[in-house]
């Protein structure tokens, strides 16, 4: 009777890692996602009254959409320096990290003065602390996402990362509904005070969040890799070495793969704020737009995941492209309208009929791309140099292509729907590549 009993025991402990992982993945990646989302709805909505007030209208709001871009350019360094950390030297170390400086940063921005007080100073430290925001983020849902595939069996892939991967709506719709909050208060208290809350807020959620992963043990597979590696000696490369020696078409295809899913989700959750607000809508209304939104995505997503699961990660993932190619025009004109009932149907089919397929599908697709040995700093490369080029771009380009077209959608909704577009086909040539000449 000894062997059964030991047997359920190291069942029962696995399966407790195991939610204990699902748990600390969801959670992290919820405050990463409320930190950037926090910041997009700021640079919408404050940033530029507060930050460049001197530069005027459309400048001051390009010039506070450069400042959310600057978050992506730390991104791609963040990930390969705290990639490499959790190939080499384990994810909870790498994912204990990536937490600390997020929330360092984000309290940072809610204690900072404004260029009223401060003058250049101000925007200079505010440039820095995204940048450190950035540097932290740029491995949260990389390793969220790796964690999560590494305790589960590959069939079960796609459902157990999208519940990772549905997280993002549900911090961008905490974000909103935060700053709605505040936004009740008038634009005088908002302006003033309140927009600090929703960043000196996430205090709390980090202290939380590093609890929790301070528990966190080493992934199997990870620690199989590792027992494995020692035994052959094959420990002494660089993981980064060794994904750009001998894994860089993977990079390029996770890279191309992302591009739709990531222009999609900026501009929706920042760049569609700004257009509602600017067409006519309050900005109370705008932002409880998004919040709505974006909750549908929270609860489709894991559908998307289930259906990578059933019909192929690739397969999945390239239908939310090409259902992102068709609406990218209709979901400009609608939250272009100034009208609330448009702008929450353009945001909610962004959200329901694109979001859940592309990040439902992508953790199983991106952590079946790379080796286990290797697989944190492969996929972190990929995702991050996309986030650095298309996702922090996304809405400062949307906003330029806007303005050069004097108003009118067509650049902005093409911009959208050409890298949905590139998505798709990216995808379909990749997956129909033989392995040997893929990789």
């Amino acid at each position: 009777m000894t062997v059964p009993i030991t047997q359920n025991s190291t069942s029962g402990q696995q399966a407790r890692n195991r939610r204990r992982a699902l748990f600390a993945s969801v959670f992290g990646t919820a405050i990463e996602w409320y930190d950037y989302a926090l910041y997009g709805a700021a640079a919408s909505v404050v940033i530029g009254p507060l930050f460049f007030s001197g530069a005027g209208g459309s400048a001051a709001s390009i010039a506070s959409f450069a400042t959310f871009a600057v978050g992506f350019v730390a991104r791609p360094l963040g990930g390969v320096v705290i990639g490499h950390l959790g190939d080499k030297f384990g994810r909870r170390p790498a994912m204990l990290l990536s937490v600390i400086l997020m929330g360092v940063a984000t309290v940072g921005i809610g204690l900072l003065p404004t260029a009223a007080s401060w003058g250049v100073w101000s925007v200079g430290l505010l440039v820095l602390l995204r940048l450190i925001q950035g540097f932290g983020a740029g491995a949260e849902l990389t390793g969220a996402m790796t964690l999560v595939a590494e305790y589960v069996e590959p069939k079960k892939r796609g459902l157990y990362t999208s519940l990772v991967l549905a997280t993002p709506p549900l911090g961008i719709a905490l974000a909103t509904v935060c700053f709605f909050l505040v936004s009740l208060a008038g634009d005088e208290a908002l302006l003033g005070w309140a927009w600090r809350i929703p960043f000196l807020i996430s205090a709390l959620l980090f202290v939380v969040a590093i609890y929790i992963r301070n528990k966190l043990e080493e992934t199997p597979d990870y620690a199989a890799a590792m027992a494995s590696a020692r035994a052959s000696q094959q420990q002494a490369k660089l993981p980064i070495v060794q994904v750009f020696a001998g894994h860089w078409r993977r990079v390029i295809l996770g890279f191309l793969a992302i591009t739709g899913h990531n222009a999609m989700n900026y501009i929706l959750a920042v760049f569609a704020l700004s257009l509602m607000v600017t067409s006519g809508m309050e900005r109370s209304q705008a932002l409880l737009a998004v919040t709505l939104g974006s909750l549908v995505s929270v609860v489709l997503t894991p559908v998307g995941g289930w259906l990578a699961d059933r019909f192929g990660a690739s397969k999945v993932l390239a239908a939310g492209n090409i259902s992102g190619l068709v609406l990218a025009f209709p979901i400009f004109a609608m939250v272009s309208t100034g009208e609330f009932a448009y702008g929450l149907l353009g945001i909610a089919a962004g959200y329901a009929l694109v979001i859940p397929c592309t990040s439902g599908a992508q953790g199983a697709f991106l952590t079946e791309l790379f080796p286990v040995s290797i697989r944190f700093s492969g996929i972190a490369l990929a995702r991050e140099l996309n986030g650095a080029i298309v996702a922090g771009l996304s809405p400062l380009i949307a906003a330029a292509l806007l303005q050069a077209g004097n108003g009118s959608i067509v650049m902005p909704a093409g911009y959208l729907a050409l890298c949905c577009l590139s998505s798709a086909v990216a995808i379909f040539i990749g997956t129909r590549a033989s392995t040997r000449n893929l990789y």
